[in-house]
């Protein structure tokens, strides 16, 4: 049902009905925003389509899930690299997608490669861009959730067309589910390491299967060159049930790469300081005021002093919907506070990007959820109350943040997964757009941007860029 059909059927109804009846009726998408910056405009989104599988002519693009950004030919412009399951059910087939969208003058104008497909981007799930190999052109290292890491370096020269030499380490064959990976300079030597964790299997701790094993945090030391994968080296940093991330961030902020992970079955996240010489010592961090049916896993965080202390807080999700500060305290062993920034239940919230988006000076939450149901139909047995693919942002109330932040609901579909957010201006007018994949939606998976409109005027919440899409709906009905 496409926005002016669904406007026009909720204005026939609404002559009939009571008006509390009618607010009832309107989708999250079609609501007015009330989102406002500091000098009084209204905020609001649209959505733009990068890479899809009709925009792509990859058919069987799905299962969208990490990116990053980097001018990859050095013309100016970031080139997005995205990674794709391929995915509409977890079947076990060796396929998968490496894509790049290169960047030009028109954020609505890039040109779509394949970088690697078929069982060499088995389920591919994650991506991180950095020189690996010191030749001045940005690199791409690939976690594939049914094999292993790649890594693929940059030609240089006709980067768009000339291909791109691989290798996959062989110490990363057949360790089964690598779920996130990280570029990282660790040893402050001018060269990255590779991070990532490894949960073994796909489906690992999924109802009837096997017995858990311990799996690992890994920090991989290339070679002079890298794509002799032979030459890897791993140092384990540890082993945990279900390691799930484990993302390099300066998080004592003494100048040198620390690692926060997170174990999904453990529920529970723990950080490894760099202490200089490729060593590390393991700190679990305790954490009080969880909501009592919540599960930190710390599959997705971000990080900022949120409170201005000088400590870096984390903000994460935690199952079953909510978003939290996490801040941090005076000593890495004592108790972290946890403070509710806000939820959507019953959405599955996942994702979180930091930034300021009404330009009141304060960082600000932007945030997208998983849908539960099919992921190539919509399914007539689909209700407001069910797990959804939503999109919104908390506004953080500044000096009383301590408090649950504003949220502000953009956009609530039958089908959406919105694994990953990176902040661009891409139409340079001076505000922050968001750049993400969207699985659980074939065939309209793919590679997003979300434009931030500010207007005098109060309008719709999201326009989304396709007449034909995953059904939106309202809010919960006890929201």
């Amino acid at each position: 049902m496409n926005r002016h059909f669904r406007i026009f059927a909720a204005i026939l109804i609404f002559v009939t009905m009571p008006s509390a009846d009618f607010a009832e009726l309107i989708v999250v998408a079609d609501s007015l925003s009330q989102a406002q910056t500091t000098d009084g405009q209204y905020i609001s989104w649209r959505e733009h389509i990068i890479d899809d599988s009709q925009v792509g002519d990859e058919p069987g693009l799905a299962g969208s899930d990490g990116l990053d950004m980097r001018d990859l030919d050095g013309d100016g412009f970031e080139d997005i690299v995205s990674v794709h399951e391929a995915d509409t059910f977890y079947d076990g087939a060796p396929v998968g997608f490496v894509r790049i969208a290169w960047g030009t003058d028109d954020p609505d104008r890039w040109v779509l490669t394949t970088l690697s497909s078929g069982a060499e981007a088995a389920a591919a799930e994650d991506v991180s861009i950095a020189d690996a190999n010191g030749d001045g052109h940005p690199d791409i290292i690939v976690a594939t959730e049914l094999a292993h890491l790649v890594y693929f370096q940059n030609p240089g020269r006709n980067a768009r067309t000339a291909r791109w030499e691989r290798s996959i380490p062989s110490i990363t064959l057949d360790r089964g589910s690598f779920i996130r990976v990280f570029f990282a300079d660790l040893d402050n030597d001018g060269r990255p390491e590779v991070v990532a964790a490894n949960k073994g299997d796909q489906h690992a701790g999924s109802d009837g299967q096997k017995v858990l094993h311990a799996r690992n945090f890994s920090i991989f030391i290339l070679p002079d060159d890298p794509l002799d994968g032979n030459r890897w080296r791993e140092k384990v940093l540890a082993k945990v049930l279900i390691p799930i991330n484990s993302e390099p961030v300066d998080l004592d902020r003494d100048g040198d790469l620390d690692v926060v992970a997170g174990s999904r079955a453990e529920n529970r996240i723990l950080w490894f300081e760099n202490l200089g010489n490729m060593q590390f010592s393991q700190h679990d961090i305790q954490i009080s005021g969880l909501p009592a049916e919540a599960r930190l896993t710390g599959f997705n965080m971000d990080y900022a002093d949120i409170d201005g202390d000088g400590q870096l807080d984390i903000v994460s999700s935690v199952w079953p919907g909510f978003l939290v500060w996490l801040r941090q305290p005076d000593e890495p062993e004592s108790v972290w506070k946890s403070h509710l920034i806000g939820t959507f239940v019953p959405d599955r919230l996942v994702s979180v990007r930091l930034t300021d988006i009404d330009g009141d000076g304060d960082l600000d939450a932007f945030a997208g959820a998983y849908s539960g149901g099919p992921r190539d139909v919509d399914g007539d047995d689909i209700g407001v109350d069910d797990s959804l693919g939503r999109i919104g942002w908390f506004e953080n109330p500044g000096i009383v943040a301590y408090e649950p932040w504003h949220r502000h609901d953009i956009s609530r579909r039958i089908r959406g997964m919105y694994d990953k957010w990176l902040v661009r201006d891409l139409d340079s007018d001076g505000d922050p757009d968001m750049v993400g994949t969207r699985g659980n939606s074939f065939p309209f998976d793919g590679v997003i941007w979300i434009e931030q409109v500010r207007t005098d005027d109060a309008q719709s919440a999201f326009v989304q860029a396709r007449d034909v899409d995953s059904e939106q709906m309202p809010m919960p009905s006890y929201d």
